[in-house]
């Protein structure tokens, strides 16, 4: 430890501290906020409702007060801080889901302790950390992988609406969105534009769930979710083939033949539309995420559009949508 008292509360070393981290993870995946909530405060309350170790849980409880996480009254009751209350489950931010040590960002971020392989080899780190790679694994495990669904769809809940309304979709007539999930961007284009169609094309299991909820969304007469991977044919002659949040998770050989096989399918006279985030700071942490994850990248518009261009696309034009821009590209004529 450093020789000064408080060093370890202040710069580099609290830049560089991996226990404050992991004691929040692990709150989020006690759930500790939610049962706080719920009344039980003291660490002998906490640990007769969630798996833990009484001891240590106290430990845990006792540096996330001075973590500024939690409070401590002198009877022993736990509260939250303004901090503390984001790791409720029900927090408008939904910042618990992604810091669960058991779900499917929190686990991967694990492989963050291989960042110094990946930085030597250029290898990704979670193959190292796990013993096989992210969409394997993931694949695997199919309640971690509808979590994962559930996580991305998440995202575009504010944005999805502002999507739908940000670009003219309706004179496209059919929309295929590739690795859609479960289907929430579809979801709100198709309830915006009463007249469009669509299908959302991803692996068997996110495409099942698709299905069911495009279903439950009363859209079964306009929209089908078919399995498939965006490295094989996809249905051919839609008027625009969508990738949002796909292809920062591949490296640019992998992106690349992505938007090959959208714009071979798209023709001569469909598109390819890319809605995802470009301009503001650089999105430095996502990008090392995505490349310990799975050996991707977070790419400026100036690198995507040089990217599409190995594709056979050009730039036709962009359009704010919140926090996104939809770019679109065009077959080169």
């Amino acid at each position: 430890m450093p020789d000064e008292p408080n060093t370890w509360r202040e710069g580099l070393w609290a830049a560089a501290d991996l226990i404050t981290p992991m004691a929040v993870r692990v709150a989020a995946t006690l759930r500790l906020a939610d049962h706080i909530a719920a009344g039980r405060r003291t660490s002998q309350e906490l640990s007769a409702v969630v798996p833990a170790e009484p001891d240590v849980l106290a430990r845990i409880l006792a540096h996330l007060v001075t973590a500024g996480v939690l409070t401590r009254e002198e009877s022993g009751e736990h509260g939250l801080t303004p901090l503390g209350e984001q790791l409720r489950d029900d927090h408008p931010a939904g910042l618990r889901a992604w810091l669960d040590l058991e779900g499917p960002i929190g686990r991967a971020d694990l492989c963050l302790v291989e960042l110094l392989h990946t930085v030597r080899t250029g290898e990704p780190a979670y193959p190292r950390h796990f013993g096989r790679p992210f969409w394997d694994d993931l694949s695997a495990d199919p309640a971690r992988s509808a979590a994962f669904d559930d996580l991305m769809g998440g995202r575009l809940t504010a944005d999805a609406p502002v999507i739908a309304d940000a670009y003219p979709w309706s004179p496209l007539a059919h929309v295929v969105d590739v690795g859609g999930g479960n289907a929430s961007l579809l979801i709100a284009i198709l309830r915006a534009h009463e007249t469009l169609r669509g299908t959302v094309v991803d692996l068997p299991g996110a495409a099942q769930r698709a299905g069911a909820a495009i279903a439950a969304a009363g859209l079964a007469d306009r929209a089908t979710a078919r399995p498939g991977s965006f490295f094989d044919p996809l249905p051919a002659g839609a008027g625009a083939y969508v990738l949002s949040g796909i292809l920062h998770d591949w490296d640019d050989e992998h992106a690349a033949r992505i938007l090959s096989r959208c714009a071979e399918a798209a023709g001569g006279t469909g598109r390819v539309l890319v809605a995802d985030h470009f301009g503001g700071a650089p999105d430095t942490e996502g990008d090392l995420r995505m490349l310990c994850y799975v050996r991707g990248r977070e790419r400026s518009l100036d690198e995507l559009t040089a990217l599409a261009a190995t594709a056979g696309l050009t730039l036709a034009a962009t359009h704010a949508a919140g926090t996104r821009t939809i770019v679109d590209l065009r077959p080169h004529r």
